[in-house]
């Protein structure tokens, strides 16, 4: 007669989904307690916000840590996720400006990855090669080239869409790159190097 309840999805984990802050109430909190993505972002700029991630990902102890996770394989997309979340939720920027970050900062990790000399990074997680199995039918067909260069070698094409452009990254932050980065990872592995011989 006493039949056991069957256990919840939210009884499994322990989660009890009637204790939670009810529609409106951050707004009802005094003004000076307020969360940091509740009050003005520090960039509205992209270019300034980009910049920012670009120093914070820089900065030698960050890229130490930054090139043992792409060499261990975590996928670029997550730890821009992460970087850009974190930076949201300090009241960095808004949720659009976070979103339009995105591309320039996996931009910023392809290019660290590659001055770091790791050749076999994982851009995102379950990244797999076309298999004739994995094909749509049909999608085997090689696209007619519609560019003026017909002859352009596709190494070359490859290399201009892995390699940042000044429209994606703004010209001031990629010559910066160019000349900073390759010299900052120089002496992240160069100090890594010398801690892992000790």
């Amino acid at each position: 007669m006493a039949e056991k309840i069957k256990e919840n999805q939210f009884d499994e984990v322990g989660v009890n989904p009637f204790n939670a802050p009810i529609p409106g109430e951050s707004l009802t909190t005094s003004p000076d307690t307020s969360r940091a993505w509740e009050r003005p972002p520090q960039y509205t700029d992209e270019d300034e916000a980009m910049r920012a991630v670009y120093m914070e990902l820089t900065n030698l102890s960050t890229l130490k840590e930054l090139i043992k996770l792409i060499d261990d394989g975590i996928p670029l997309d997550e730890i821009a996720q992460v970087v850009l979340y974190k930076g949201y939720t300090e009241g960095k920027y808004t949720p659009d400006l976070m979103l339009i970050l995105i591309e320039p900062t996996i931009y910023l990790l392809i290019s660290i990855a590659d001055y770091a000399q790791i050749t076999d990074y994982v851009l995102y997680e379950d990244e797999e090669e076309d298999t004739e199995e994995s094909l749509i039918p049909g999608d085997n067909i090689e696209p007619a080239v519609m560019d003026e260069n017909e002859d352009e070698d596709t190494e070359e094409v490859t290399e201009r869409k892995t390699k940042p452009s000044e429209e994606v990254m703004g010209e001031g932050l990629l010559s910066r790159m160019k000349k900073e980065l390759p010299i900052k990872i120089e002496e992240a592995t160069g100090n890594q190097k010398e801690e892992e011989e000790k």
